[in-house]
């Protein structure tokens, strides 16, 4: 695949939000397809809007490495909780950040770099969430959600830097 901002991509990470479905790409050969969960709001740039943000990125920083399965992240930290039904009962309103966080950043200035559209500042992750949240439909605030296993796989597999390409 060639696109102007990411260049000449052969590994790379596809998410299609009308499928909810990412896609691990090498050498152009498509390896593992994981299920996930876009925005609730559906697709689009805005800081605040609470959409998913289309168009190329990369992944700018990997974050939780050694951490258990289900871990509790707050403002990229562990916060030294383990997610389990109890504290979802306890924290309903939550939005849940677990397991591992992959924090990406927009390739494409105007549409999803710098400004009021900048994906980094926005705070668009792929990460984990709880696994009964995961059901085949979008209902995120604006980060790719992923069953934890798969973000731990998917974080186990990739390096930081990658290419992503998210689109409708």
């Amino acid at each position: 695949m060639k696109n102007k901002a990411a260049g000449d991509v052969q590994n790379y990470l596809d998410i299609a939000i009308s499928s909810q479905q990412l896609t691990i790409y090498e050498n152009g050969n498509r390896v593992r397809c994981y299920p996930v969960s876009t925005a609730k709001k559906g697709a689009g740039e805005l800081m605040g809007s609470q959409c998913t943000p289309r168009g190329w990125h990369k992944i700018r920083a990997k974050i939780g490495a050694g951490q258990p399965l289900q871990s509790v992240f707050r403002g990229r930290r562990p916060t030294n909780e383990i997610y389990n039904a109890e504290l979802g009962r306890q924290y309903p309103q939550r939005d849940w950040i677990l397991t591992r966080i992959l924090w990406l950043g927009g390739l494409e200035p105007g549409k999803n770099r710098y400004g009021t559209v900048d994906s980094t500042w926005r705070y668009i992750y792929i990460h984990g969430c709880p696994d009964e949240l995961m059901n085949g439909n979008p209902a995120s605030h604006g980060c790719i959600r992923m069953k934890n296993a798969d973000v731990l796989d998917l974080f186990n597999r990739v390096e930081a830097g990658i290419t992503v390409y998210i689109h409708d």
